[in-house]
């Protein structure tokens, strides 16, 4: 006997639904980014050794995975809206913990607790849009995710190092405070939820466990995941590594950082923007191959310019096209790991988003820091290794025949 599943007849519109679920997926980069020019003051700040201080990413990360984790299968058992509801609630306590710690070791444990609120955001924004999109439609949406996101990475270190002329770090976190309240309310008002109960499984854990269970041996799905987690790596050594490199070693000033570091985001909103015309026209696993190739070519370029000393210039110009990268990677590696994923969409997007998170966090930041604040070397090993490492994993495990 067939059972109709009705959708739910109330939806915002696209435009709105993209704005929202785009601030929701942005917290990560602008919890991440706003702060990444204050690093080096930090550290003098708290009395603490640098890579101290990036320790504060590294719990981010790790509290990432962790909430994504848990608040998944709760979003497939409860629908999307109440495990939202808390996870930004949480969010905006961590963020005010981070702005009165008085110790690093205080400030790690609050980043994680900010980290599992903003995990929330992360893991039902994807979750959301498989609910309402299959696809080419999608992969389309996710592109304009992309969109939305770019934005993020250029606004947050330029508004980082505005805020940093006139306060301290501790006042980027009570603008992230700020932010996650103003999220918190347009939430509440503004997105209905997008899971009808027909569709909804016990989070009991032995179900959970073997849905995951299921998703790791699925290789349609643990393929696209796995090179989508080690192009974030790739992001992330960038993200963790550029701060000091290009600061310490270049001798850029906050102000410079931040402009360099809000271009490559341009490149992010325009490799997005060039991938929504595309989808449709080529399959995403071709798009998908095209980004990584392009990453693992310009994390190569990257290591050439540390190691031949090809300057600053020689520095910035493969950075920007692997930063890019992301632009198109992201959306279809996303878009192909949940397309079958219709009943556990909260599960997979988690897992997706715990793959990129701790091979991101969990093993580039780490290495990244091991070299100390005086060479670009290890940021550029790690960058190009994990770039090349995601475009032969994917030639490994993922098959054309899988595309829509």
């Amino acid at each position: 006997m067939s059972v109709t599943v009705e959708r739910p007849q109330v939806a915002p519109t696209a435009l709105r639904l993209a704005l929202v679920l785009g601030g929701l997926t942005a917290f990560g980069p602008l919890s991440i980014d706003m702060y990444l020019p204050a690093m080096p003051r930090m550290a003098g700040d708290l009395h603490a050794a640098d890579a101290t201080v990036q320790l504060t990413l590294t719990s981010f990360i790790i509290g990432l995975a962790v909430g994504q984790l848990v608040i998944g299968p709760l979003s497939d058992s409860l629908g999307r809206r109440r495990p939202l509801l808390l996870g930004l609630g949480l969010y905006v306590v961590g963020s005010v913990l981070c702005a009165i710690s008085p110790t690093s070791g205080v400030l790690i444990a609050a980043r994680a607790i900010q980290a599992i609120g903003a995990a929330a955001g992360l893991v039902i924004a994807r979750a959301t849009v498989r609910d309402r999109y299959s696809g080419v439609a999608m992969a389309r949406f996710f592109s304009t995710l992309m969109l939305v996101n770019g934005v993020a990475p250029v606004l947050a270190p330029v508004i980082g190092a505005q805020l940093l002329n006139w306060t301290s770090w501790r006042g980027v976190f009570v603008t992230l405070a700020v932010i996650g309240s103003v999220l918190l309310a347009v939430v509440a008002l503004m997105l209905p939820e997008s899971l009808p109960a027909a569709l909804r499984t016990p989070a009991r854990p032995v179900a959970v466990l073997r849905t995951y269970a299921g998703l790791f041996v699925q290789r349609s799905f643990i393929g696209y995941a796995l090179a989508s987690g080690l192009m974030f790596a790739a992001l992330f050594a960038y993200i963790s590594g550029s701060s000091f490199a290009l600061q310490d070693v270049y001798g850029l000033s906050p102000q410079q950082f931040s402009l360099v570091f809000g271009l490559n985001g341009v490149g992010i909103i325009l490799a997005g923007g060039v991938n929504r015309r595309l989808v449709g026209r080529f399959s995403e696993h071709a798009l998908l191959f095209s980004g990584l190739l392009l990453a693992a070519v310009s994390g190569l370029g990257v290591l050439a310019a540390v190691v031949f000393g090809l300057g600053l210039v020689g520095l910035l110009v493969p950075l920007f096209f692997l930063v890019s990268a992301v632009g198109i990677v992201m959306p279809n590696s996303t878009s192909l790991a949940l397309a079958d994923q219709a009943r556990s969409a909260g599960s997979a997007s988690a897992l997706l988003g715990v793959l990129q998170f701790v091979i991101g966090g969990g093993l580039a930041t780490p290495l990244v820091g091991l070299g100390g604040p005086d060479t670009a070397l290890p940021m550029a090993v790690v960058v190009a290794g994990f770039s090349v490492l995601a475009l032969l994993v994917s030639v490994a495990l993922n098959r054309p025949a899988r595309t829509r």
